[in-house]
């Protein structure tokens, strides 16, 4: 959705690949299905977005992960980095993304998001450990940390009635 063609409803920021898009490292979707996500998007609640696309990767593109096991927040301090499985340095373009995110996010009045766990980008519970090996720790991607930071409540994909729940309350 391009910035300044958002209405004042409070709107949900979701993770692109959850809504069927193959934008995934290796060219496919993580699509998730839920009575909830077809109510909001009817209502016109839902902003979808790539960070990893928004800063300019590709798709496909070589796996990434934030090396020593850290996370998004040493990420934004500069106190880790993000490299691809070549070794590649790309962390300018994941904070690149993060901010494009949070930017959208701020402009589309989103006050909550609903992005892909495991991410670098968008991982709100888990995220691998940067040896490419499978290992996941707790922790939060790059643009989970940017948007939490400024005040955009993040529920991980599988944590939908969790923010349906947070929905009823407000």
């Amino acid at each position: 959705m391009p910035a300044g063609n958002c209405s004042l409803m409070r709107k949900i920021l979701v993770s692109a690949c959850l809504s069927g898009q193959p934008v995934r490292y290796n060219g496919t979707a993580k699509s998730v299905r839920h009575p909830a996500l077809d109510r909001w998007r009817a209502e016109g609640r839902l902003v979808f977005v790539c960070p990893e696309l928004s800063a300019g990767f590709s798709v496909p593109r070589s796996p990434a992960e934030i090396a020593g096991g850290c996370s998004g927040e040493a990420v934004l301090d500069g106190a880790a980095c993000i490299v691809t499985d070549g070794g590649e340095d790309v962390t300018d373009l994941f904070i690149a993304g993060a901010r494009k995110a949070l930017a959208l996010a701020l402009d589309c009045n989103c006050a909550f998001a609903i992005l892909t766990d495991g991410s670098p980008s968008c991982g709100s519970s888990y995220i691998y450990d940067g040896s490419f090996s499978g290992r996941v720790h707790p922790g939060a991607g790059v643009t989970t940390a940017l948007l939490r930071r400024n005040g955009i409540e993040v529920f991980h994909h599988t944590a939908i009635d969790a923010l349906q729940r947070r929905l009823s309350a407000a």
